[in-house]
């Protein structure tokens, strides 16, 4: 085999979890959350990190531009719509990078062309044209994605791919924006692409697949055997509405079924859980048990056939090997005799390294939960990492909480935050000891978020487990994810409450209520 065959036989794979996995309702991430990611990615392999969308706000700008200055394996791309002060802002934030592309899309859909764009299919060529060409000014690498293309007229989409390429875009995308095209009707349109488009030669094709119908992998690959070779997608398939084409399933199938997928990635597949785990945490969005690869039960075997077979031979229910993907069987027990050496070795084979003040507090916590719990489990471990990844932004602290409830007395929560530095004290009365706790919140720091989402489930097995709860906040339009743990159901609950409440604090880009602070 040629080394440019192999050339061709490789996917790239492009991660969208900092840009389009953001959009998730909730998800938004702090610069810092972002950086961590993308450095996350990094470790893992992935090509091409797609950092943000730096005409969205100042603090996209930013994150982009940071993590253009810290990231140097990956290529570091900026989305851009079809416009110049998209494209010249993308070019400013990426300037620091030691590769970068930036990546323009248009509509192409008559749909979107008459309904969103109000323009007609010859203004959306010339804009095409202009945009790619304004986008090479700042780098030669340069990706156009035609948006809703799979609904797009197949010729009209053909023109623009010609016309992108012919003005220097290096990367053609061909979203599935919508999440509606069917596995081999996609892969068709990848066919017709490479057949029917004279300079097609010049540039790699690539895709983007939501799964709304549940598809979004199925089309990516399919796509991927029609001759695309990048694939676009975000770790744990996170992105607006049902999410993106699942980073792992994409890797892990194309690892998994070299016999009808001959290709290669350049994917660490051993780093998936650990990166799997930090998106997780940072956005607050729990992986369900049964998610593929890297859902909880992934490896699990509860049926006695499947058990009897697995301690036989592996391979008789297992296809891959949880090694594979950064499951590693520990030989540390932990428990309350446990040193900081241990439990810093521990996090190390769950994936986590922690900064001495993250680590100390972490410490601090497992030591508490070892007075409580008998049983100390990987998950309990992961449970309170995943609280601390935060902990360093956090402006609003729990100090202290006591609830009193039960059958013959109003549910009342006396609390102590800690505000900026300044401890503050309230006492609230409510329908429950968790309506009560959240009042108390909000007369120590008062704001007007509602609470659309709010979502409690055990770590582990037993009375004595871990709760980690699940909150959202929305305000004016801001839609925040926190989540909190502890043995105590009603603290877990005042944590991701705060969690959810520092990150809405952050998007305010304002310090807490100026009453507070005095």
């Amino acid at each position: 085999m040629t080394e440019s065959t192999v050339a061709r036989e490789k996917v790239i794979i492009f991660d969208t979890t900092l840009r389009d996995g953001e959009q998730s309702p909730g998800a938004s991430m702090t610069i810092e959350e972002k950086i961590q990611i993308a450095e996350a990615l990094e470790r893992l392999g992935v090509d091409v990190i797609e950092a943000g969308f730096p005409i969205a706000s100042e603090g996209d700008f930013r994150a982009v531009q940071e993590i253009a200055r810290r990231v140097k394996r990956s290529v570091v791309c900026g989305l851009a719509r079809a416009a110049y002060g998209d494209i010249d802002r993308a070019g400013e934030a990426l300037k620091p990078a030691e590769r970068k592309r930036i990546h323009t899309f248009i509509a192409t859909s008559p749909l979107h062309m008459k309904y969103k764009l109000q323009m007609e299919p010859e203004e959306v060529l010339a804009w095409v044209e202009k945009s790619v060409r304004r986008a090479r000014s700042w780098t030669d690498d340069v990706e156009w994605s035609g948006e809703d293309a799979s609904r797009s007229d197949r010729d009209f989409l053909c023109r623009c791919i010609e016309t992108a390429i012919r003005a220097g875009a290096t990367t053609v995308n061909i979203p599935d924006t919508v999440g509606y095209a069917y596995p081999e009707e996609f892969a068709d349109l990848i066919r017709y692409i490479l057949d029917r488009v004279p300079n097609i030669d010049k540039a790699v094709v690539s895709v983007h697949c939501h799964n709304d119908l549940g598809l979004a992998v199925a089309n990516s690959l399919r796509a991927v055997q029609a001759g695309a070779r990048q694939v676009e997608c975000t770790v744990n398939g996170i992105g607006e509405r049902a999410g993106n084409a699942a980073l792992e399933e994409i890797v892990m199938a194309i690892r998994t079924r070299a016999d009808l997928l001959p290709y290669r990635t350049g994917i660490d597949t051993t780093q998936i859980m650990r990166a799997s785990r930090l998106v997780s945490a940072i956005t607050g969005f729990a992986v369900q048990p049964n998610k593929a690869i890297v859902g909880a039960n992934a490896f699990a075997h509860e049926s006695g056939i499947h058990q009897d077979g697995v301690l036989k031979h592996a391979q008789t229910y297992e296809i891959m090997r949880p090694e594979d993907v950064g499951l590693v069987k520990s030989s540390l027990v932990l428990g309350k005799h446990s040193g900081r050496h241990a439990f810093r070795k521990k996090l190390e084979e769950l994936g986590y390294r922690l900064g001495d003040n993250a680590l100390n507090e972490a410490f601090r916590r497992f030591k508490d939960l070892a007075d409580k719990k008998k049983e100390i489990y990987d998950d309990d471990i992961i449970a309170l990492v995943d609280d601390e990844i935060h902990a360093h932004e956090q402006r609003v602290r729990l100090v202290s909480l006591k609830v009193e409830c039960g059958t013959e007395v109003k549910p009342t929560a006396r609390m102590v935050l800690e505000v900026d530095g300044v401890r503050r004290e309230a006492e609230a009365s409510g329908d429950g000891p968790v309506d009560a706790t959240f009042r108390a919140i909000r007369t120590i720091v008062p704001h007007e978020a509602s609470l659309p989402l709010f979502q409690i489930h055990a770590v582990t097995e037993g009375t004595d487990a871990q709760a980690v709860v699940s909150v959202r906040l929305e305000e004016q339009g801001r839609s925040v994810h926190g989540q909190g743990s502890d043995t105590d159901t009603i603290v877990a609950a005042a944590r991701a409450y705060l969690a959810a409440l520092n990150k809405l604090l952050v998007k305010r880009g304002k310090r807490a209520p100026a009453a507070l602070s005095a």
